[in-house]
Order: structure tokens, then C-alpha cells, then sequence
């Protein structure tokens, strides 16, 4: 018999040889019917794998990430079967599952797939799917891997298995097909009801650009015919709200080829979006003790060696700049923390002046690739609401809590209130990934999960997603169609100090090392832009807006009224724009709606008149007619409510 324990702690024992559907079918039918994928002692398993030994099990559904994985990793292999079936000289290359769905590089020779071939492949695939091929695991030999794969005259297959070692060689099979397989699959193919092959895209052999170019196949599969439309139906609504488009069509921002590919050009009423957005925060990190500094754009390269950065993102960062002087080489800067060690180094400080706490808007430079650029949501120079707080080891904690009360504050202020945080640590197995003292890491990881418990967060912990120089809280967020981004991000530094020698004098007169927080309640203003443009579809809260109200005149005989109620919106603080244009009432109307202005405040004779305005409200429509002091007021509330709430 082995023991079995549960994530509840609870544990069962079980006959040697026991698999994971058997594990579940002990605990229902029900479970036995839906478990897609398990994971014994922290390794991935099928559900048919014999449980050998003592050990922890987690059973997966299509409801866990991990289920998912295994369902999408599996439709690969299914894919991969049906292009085999149609294109028998074509060679098959990887296939993983990815966030939402799957791909597979095959080598088509000089074939370029079309759309009826993608319908071709969706209806073999699922004729393949229905026959409920059960997916097996065996160990094979180098030497007989290698002999398969010749004879199947794939080089691709053939070059990985090459990188391999003896005895860690797997192969999965269903029906008559076979592929090189870590494993992670599905009992059968009949799991799979729904498929939807994406779209078509080229994608160099490994990542090389030297490599022959492969034809990447996208796909996405379900238990349910229902949850596909559903998820085709969410694509649609998605590329309505692509903020590349909604930033064209709101006039918020553009990218010249001139000036250079990601690096992009915020026009008037994008730069007065973010203007506002700077406020914001500033006005919130004021009031929190914080100090507004400003740095250059450019370093010199000893400094990010110093840092760190220049080992870790050297290869990501633009060329070096070379000065008339000699052997003096600065960088594009890269981030911002360098330079903040560096302001707090120019005096002396003692613990009683501490926490400091620096803050700004500071532009840095990254070389992304150009095919991984994509709008503002990928670029290479970009403004991070960046700060830095430098305070003892007893303050640590009460600081990072402090903080999450600002990343919550930003939130809640601006609509994402669906999140989930992330602890993200070191991985153990890569040590070399990471600077520092052990010892620190585990105290500065330990300080970040207990700050999270404090404040009652919903949180995972992720294994090597800490920085090279700390481990981070960071903030997941769900948009309006139910998207996972990551915005917000706050990290522990005991490394930093270090490096550049930074000191207080304690209480006992000896000289310490501060604690370092890094934290970005945006991220980056560009990407914060983007998923807000994408999260609202550009109907912006009322006090975010680039232009809160319309005027909108019947005829050009109203225009001396409407200008005077212009000059009241102003006075008042209330961004407006007066249409005077020679255009239909309709029109501009249309036209209002179409720019996601909040209100619109039609003026005609008889508003001229009495003196008032005709009020429409976006996406509602008439509201009534009101004196104009009465409309400020009804704005001035509606802004107060959106933002007093979280206030506190």
C-alpha cells in the first residue's frame, strides 16, 4: 500500500499501482469523469500514470490552469496528427500549450497554408477527436528516438532529441501517432469537442532568425461546442476594443517609422490623459510622504554595472553611446533604481529620517525585438510611475502594506477591481539567476507573504518569477472581457544596498544597511493606457476623460451663447469643446457618441433663451434641460462619488 496525501492535509492509502483516476474515482464519479491531467510530488503525471510510492497528488479539471495546460498540450498533439494526415511530407517541429490555447511549427516546405485549409485541418482534427484515442507515455533510447525520427527524415526532431540524455526520452502515442513528448495529457482524445484554428504566422526554427522560417499554426480547443462561440464571440469584442485602434480613432496616440518603431508619440488629448494620470497619483504619493526627484535619460554604463542591470539586460538594451572622451560609454537607461541609490547616497542619513521615499515619472529605454513589439503594450522606451523607498528592517513591513494600500487606492479609482496578487520568489534549482544573500531572500520573501496575509489578499506563489535582485507582489488584473494582465508590482531589495554601499546610522551610532521597495502601481504609463483603453473601450470615468463635455450648437445664432457657457464649464474647471461647426444637429451628435464624450449639451433657441442647456448623457441619451450651474453641479458630484470612495 502507498499513502496518498490531499491538498486538504487529509491522506488515504492506496494499492501500489493506484493511478490518479483511480485516486479520483475514490472520491467520485463525478471527479473521475472530468480529471484531465494530475500532479504527484510536485511532477506532472498523466491520469493513467501508477502511483508508485508515498506522495502528494493534485487531481486537475478543465476548472484549474493545469488542467487546461494538459488539454491544450494535448490538442497540439492532435493537430499535429491531422496536418500529418493531409501533408504527409510535411515535418513537425514543437507544439506547446500557451495561455490561451496552443500552436505547432511545421515545416510545409514551399506550401503557404490558406483559410479553406485551416477548415480542412479544424474537421480532421475533430474526426480524429471523436474516436477517443487514449494518449500512452513510454520511455524510448536515445539511439532507437533517434533511428525514428531519421526514418521519418525529420532534422527537426531529430536536432532536440540530439540535446537530450539518455534515460529522459519520452514518447506519447495515440492511435498510429507518435511525438516527442515531455508529457501532461489528457486520458483521450475525446475530451476535445470544439476546436478553432486562429490564425496562421511564421516563426524561425528555436527563435533563430538565421533558421529556416516554420508556419505556426494557432489554435484553441474546449470540452464544450458552447464555450468556443462564447470564446469566439469574446475575440470579437476584443479587436472592438484594441486600444491600437480605439487610441487612432480617440486621437490619443500615434508611431511614426521616422522617429522609430516603439517609441511612441502621444498627441494632445493622449499627453493631457496622462498628464492627469500623473496628477493622480502624484496628488496620492503626496499625501503618502513621498518626494517627487527626476533623473536623466542616460548613465553611464559603470553604473548599471554597479546595479547589475548591465549583466542581466545589457543584450536587451540599445547600443552604448560613445563620448568624445575616452573609454567613457553611457546607456539609454534602463531603469530607474540606479539612479535613486545614487540621490540617496549624497548626504548622510540616521534612522530617524527614515523611510525616504523617492517618486517619478521616469522614461526608460529597452531594445525590444521588433516582432515582439506590439502597440503601447510593447515598446521600447516607456514611463514608469516609478519610486523607491529606503527604510530600516523594522519599517519594512509597515512600508510594503503602505504601499498595497496605494496599488489598491489606483485600482479602485479607475475600474479594476478583479484581481488576483502574485508572489513571485526565487527558484532554488537556478540559483544563478539571482544575486544576493540567501538569507536575505528568504527574509524578504517571507516579509512580502506575511504583508499579504495582513491585508487579506487572494494570492498565489509563483516559483521563479521574483526579479534577479528581489522577490515582487504583483498585482494580476481582470479586464472587462475577463483578460489576465499584470499591472502593479512591488519588490523587496536587500541587494541594492549592497551594491552601492548605501548606510544609515542606527540607534546604536553604527552604520546599517537600509531595505530597498521598488513599486510601480501602474507599471508603465504606456501599458496602464492601453489595458485601461481596452478595459473601458474608451468610455473613460468622468474625471479621466480628455474631453468631459460637447457643446453642441443647432445653428451658428446660438454661438454667443454657447460661448459664454464654455467660459462658465472653464471657470469651473470642466473640460469642454464647443462644435460649432456648420453641421446637422445629428451629425454632431453622432459624432459625440462616436468620441465617447461623457455629456453633450445642446444649444439651440430655446436654451438661448431661457438660459439653460439641453443635457445627453453618452451610451443614455436625453437627461433633461437644466441651468448650466446645475449641470456643473451634477458633474462636480458625479466626479466626487468616483473618486471619494477610496479616498479613505
Amino acid at each position: 500500500m502507498i499513502e496518498i496525501r490531499f491538498p486538504d492535509q487529509s491522506v488515504r492509502s492506496y494499492p501500489v499501482g493506484t493511478t490518479p483516476f483511480q485516486v479520483a474515482q475514490s472520491i467520485s464519479e463525478g471527479l473521475a469523469r472530468n480529471v484531465l491531467s494530475a500532479q504527484f510530488n510536485e511532477q506532472t503525471v498523466e491520469a493513467a500514470t501508477p502511483l508508485m510510492k508515498d506522495g502528494e497528488i493534485q487531481l486537475f479539471t478543465w476548472n484549474n490552469e493545469q488542467g487546461k495546460t494538459a488539454f491544450w498540450h494535448s490538442s497540439a498533439h492532435v493537430l499535429a496528427q491531422a496536418i500529418l494526415a493531409l501533408y504527409p511530407n510535411a515535418k513537425l517541429t514543437i507544439g506547446p500549450a500557451i495561455e490561451k490555447g496552443f500552436y505547432y511549427d511545421t515545416d510545409f516546405g514551399d506550401h503557404s497554408i490558406t483559410e479553406k485549409e485551416l477548415k480542412d485541418l479544424e474537421k480532421k482534427f475533430l474526426e480524429f477527436a471523436r474516436q477517443k484515442f487514449e494518449f500512452k507515455m513510454r520511455s524510448v533510447s536515445k539511439e532507437e528516438a533517434l533511428d525514428f525520427y531519421k526514418k521519418e527524415n525529420n532534422p527537426y526532431k531529430v536536432e532536440l532529441i540530439e540535446n537530450l540524455e539518455d534515460g529522459t526520452i519520452t514518447f506519447c502515442d495515440h492511435a498510429d501517432f507518435t511525438d516527442l513528448c515531455r508529457g501532461g495529457h489528457i486520458p483521450n482524445t475525446g475530451f476535445i469537442k470544439a476546436v478553432k484554428l486562429l490564425n496562421v504566422a511564421g516563426a524561425y526554427w528555436r527563435g533563430d532568425e538565421k533558421n529556416k522560417q516554420l508556419t505556426r499554426l494557432y489554435g484553441i480547443s474546449f470540452p464544450k461546442q458552447k464555450e468556443l462561440t462564447e470564446y469566439l464571440e469574446l475575440l470579437e469584442e476584443a479587436k472592438k476594443r484594441d486600444h491600437r485602434k480605439l487610441g487612432k480613432e480617440l486621437e490619443l496616440f500615434t508611431f511614426s517609422q521616422k522617429v522609430g518603431q516603439g517609441l511612441p508619440l502621444w498627441l494632445p488629448k493622449g499627453a493631457a490623459l496622462r498628464e492627469r494620470l500623473e496628477g493622480f497619483l502624484k496628488a496620492a504619493q503626496k499625501k503618502a510622504g513621498y518626494e517627487q526627484v527626476i533623473s536623466p535619460h542616460i548613465g553611464n554604463k559603470e553604473l548599471y554595472m554597479t546595479s547589475g542591470h548591465y549583466d542581466k539586460y545589457g543584450e536587451d538594451s540599445f547600443q552604448p553611446i560613445e563620448t568624445p572622451a575616452e573609454g567613457e560609454t553611457f546607456l539609454l537607461k534602463p531603469m530607474n533604481c540606479p539612479h535613486h541609490c545614487e540621490i540617496y547616497k549624497t548626504k548622510p542619513w540616521s534612522y530617524k529620517e527614515l523611510p525616504k521615499r523617492y517618486a517619478e515619472f521616469g522614461t526608460v529605454y529597452r531594445y525590444e525585438q521588433s516582432g515582439e513589439l506590439h502597440g503601447l503594450t510593447r515598446v521600447r522606451g516607456f514611463t514608469q510611475d516609478d519610486a523607491h523607498i529606503f527604510c530600516t528592517p523594522e519599517q519594512l513591513d509597515q512600508e510594503f502594506k503602505d504601499v498595497i494600500d496605494l496599488v489598491l487606492y489606483v485600482f479602485g479609482s479607475l475600474g479594476f477591481e478583479d484581481f488576483q496578487a502574485q508572489v513571485s520568489i526565487r527558484d532554488p534549482k537556478n540559483p544563478e539567476k539571482y544575486i544576493g544573500d540567501t538569507a536575505n531572500w528568504e527574509k524578504a520573501e517571507q516579509s512580502i507573504i506575511n504583508a499579504a496575509k495582513e491585508k487579506n489578499l487572494d494570492f498565489v506563489i509563483e516559483k521563479g518569477e521574483a526579479a534577479f535582485y528581489g522577490p515582487k507582489l504583483d498585482f494580476m488584473v481582470k479586464d472587462a472581457l475577463g483578460r489576465k494582465w499584470q499591472l502593479g508590482t512591488i519588490q523587496v531589495d536587500y541587494n541594492l544596498p549592497e551594491r552601492f554601499d548605501l548606510t544609515y546610522k542606527g540607534s546604536d551610532n553604527e552604520l546599517h544597511r537600509p531595505v530597498m521597495i521598488h513599486r510601480a502601481p501602474f507599471g508603465s504609463l504606456e501599458r496602464f493606457v492601453a489595458i485601461l483603453l481596452e478595459h473601458t473601450a474608451g468610455n473613460f470615468p468622468l474625471w479621466l476623460a480628455p474631453t468631459q463635455v460637447n457643446l453642441l450648437c443647432v445653428s451658428e445664432k446660438h454661438e454667443k451663447y454657447a460661448k459664454k457657457v464654455l467660459n462658465y464649464l472653464e471657470n469651473n474647471e470642466i473640460r469642454a469643446f464647443l462644435d460649432d461647426r456648420n453641421e446637422t444637429i445629428g451629425k454632431k451628435i453622432r459624432e459625440a457618441e462616436l468620441s465617447k464624450v461623457p455629456f453633450m449639451l445642446i444649444i439651440g433657441e430655446k436654451e438661448a433663451e431661457m438660459d439653460n442647456v439641453s443635457v445627453r448623457k453618452h451610451r443614455e441619451g436625453h437627461m433633461g434641460v437644466m441651468e448650466a450651474e446645475n449641470f456643473v453641479s451634477l458633474i462636480k458630484e458625479e466626479i466626487s462619488k468616483s473618486i471619494s470612495k477610496f479616498d479613505n
